[in-house]
């Protein structure tokens, strides 16, 4: 969450000052702080009534970012007063070109670090008698899916990491068994996800196929 919150901030610190060298030639440097606060504003409101659910989320903390941008500039305007209306330099110049692309650049990196997946809850429970592997799928908040994996007790001792979740297609998630000491007890991980495409297959690394808890 933190993360996603700094990314905010930055990509409206960008905005800020984009806005800002704009409005040059205009002099209306006050329309920085506005912009980059509709924006904002625009953000919160695309992720609670147009994405929503897990994402829209997201897209709120990004847009609080953005906000706080926004009053952290408003701020500092007093301290700008040496910008007058004039022509761009050729610092002006550069800096129009290469904060929209750091812009984008910063988008498409956020994009590459939405795995499709989060971590709901690991751990183990107490070993029982010819308790087997399965999985268990539920629905969640806003029609979201959570996969419930619990190995059996040949795994005692052991713990789950998601090792990799493909959401291209159906859907397949295999998990990596890991010993991480002298833990007893059965491994069990929650893995949410936005939806479930069928055949679903749950896997370990080790080629073993995890079965649904009801056809167990």
């Amino acid at each position: 969450m933190g993360t996603i919150s700094l990314v905010g901030f930055i990509i409206g610190a960008c905005i800020f000052l984009f806005t800002l060298i704009a409005m040059k030639k205009t002099g209306k440097f006050y329309l920085a702080p506005i912009v980059t606060f509709l924006i904002a504003v625009f953000t919160v409101l695309y992720g609670l009534f147009k994405v929503r659910g897990f994402e829209g989320m997201g897209f709120g903390i990004i847009g609080a970012g953005i906000l706080i941008a926004a009053i952290v500039g408003t701020s500092l305007l007093p301290f700008t007063q040496g910008l007058k209306k004039s022509e761009f330099n050729k610092v002006d110049k550069s800096i129009l070109f290469i904060v929209p692309v750091l812009i984008f650049a910063i988008i498409g990196w956020t994009i590459t670090l939405d795995k499709g997946y989060w971590i709901n809850e690991e751990g183990v429970i107490v070993a029982g008698k010819d308790t087997s592997s399965y999985y268990e799928v539920s629905t969640i908040s806003e029609g979201m899916k959570q996969i419930h994996i619990q190995l059996g007790e040949k795994y005692e001792g052991k713990h789950l990491e998601v090792k990799d979740v493909k959401t291209i297609g159906n859907t397949e998630i295999t998990v990596k068994v890991v010993d991480k000491g002298k833990e007893t007890g059965l491994p069990f991980i929650k893995i949410g996800l936005e939806k479930i495409v069928e055949p679903l297959v749950v896997q370990t690394t080790d080629g073993e196929i995890i079965s649904s808890k009801f056809n167990n």
